[in-house]
């Protein structure tokens, strides 16, 4: 990674603050440092390692392409997972999570088809042939879908990763990517079961300044890869046209050097028949 996870940065945001002892989750044991006043501590060498793993892996799928969706619908993550996922220019869910979001990805395609078909209307003057109170309905179904798949309106085929921020909360998205099989990434507090993501970061999920920490190594990682993926994009069209100059310019120089070695010897050979 191009920033190196500092462990004091992580200590400074809270990170390291879990759930009241009472409250955990026996799987996150190994990621526990300590109990302190009847709280659970986080273990932030643990958590700086599990950040460096993800980030690589999602530099990867999104070198490759894929898109990451970023889910976060608590009132305190909101705002900074829209910041950072649209900053990496990724799909993201902050409001309610549409039940089917990804096992019945087709109807919610249709859904934002039919968002973009509104704004067709109101390009093309159809939207001011309508009533006043057909008007007012079409406004209202088009704020709707714009607050709730306004954010993944680019997204036309099932993302490559889902990155969430509170398992928990976040269940439903959680168990329909393991039926899809799709890799989750998530940051994970010590009340939750992190035996149901691939890539766990363990972190506190309800301090701002935690999940903006987390999400800033993630969004860099993110924008990253896209960045690998330009360059290597961008590549084989400089190199493409000194190939493909480089026969036509020798060619004749061959001909017109044969053409020189070859002509005197044919003239003096024809001199010593004609003596």
């Amino acid at each position: 990674m191009a920033n190196n996870i500092e462990v004091k940065e992580l200590l400074d945001a809270g990170v390291h603050f879990g759930h009241l002892t009472r409250r955990w989750d026996p799987n996150m044991a190994p990621y526990i440092y300590m109990e302190r006043n009847g709280i659970h501590i986080i273990n932030l060498y643990k958590t700086a390692a599990k950040i460096d793993e993800a980030s690589e892996a999602l530099k990867k799928i999104a070198a490759s392409g894929r898109k990451i969706l970023f889910v976060a619908t608590k009132k305190q993550a909101k705002e900074i997972v829209a910041e950072k996922a649209a900053k990496a220019n990724q799909p993201y869910i902050t409001e309610r999570w549409p039940g089917g979001m990804l096992t019945n990805f087709v109807t919610i395609r249709k859904a934002v088809k039919k968002m973009a078909a509104i704004d067709r209307m109101k390009k093309d003057g159809t939207f001011n042939t309508l009533s006043k109170k057909e008007r007012l309905q079409v406004d209202r179904l088009r704020a709707k879908l714009e607050k709730n798949l306004g954010s993944i309106s680019d997204m036309t085929r099932l993302p490559g990763a889902l990155f969430v921020v509170d398992i928990t909360r976040e269940h439903i998205a959680v168990k329909e990517a393991q039926k899809l099989n799709i890799p989750i990434f998530a940051m994970v507090d010590t009340n939750s079961d992190p035996r149901q993501v691939q890539y766990v970061i363990p972190a506190n999920d309800d301090a701002s300044k935690s999940i903006d920490k987390v999400m800033t190594y993630v969004s860099d990682a993110v924008i990253e890869g896209l960045s690998e993926r330009k360059a290597s994009k961008d590549a084989p069209k400089k190199d493409a046209p000194a190939k493909e100059a480089a026969p036509v310019k020798e060619a004749p120089a061959k001909v017109e050097a044969a053409a020189v070695v070859e002509a005197p010897v044919v003239t003096e050979a024809a001199k010593q028949e004609e003596e």
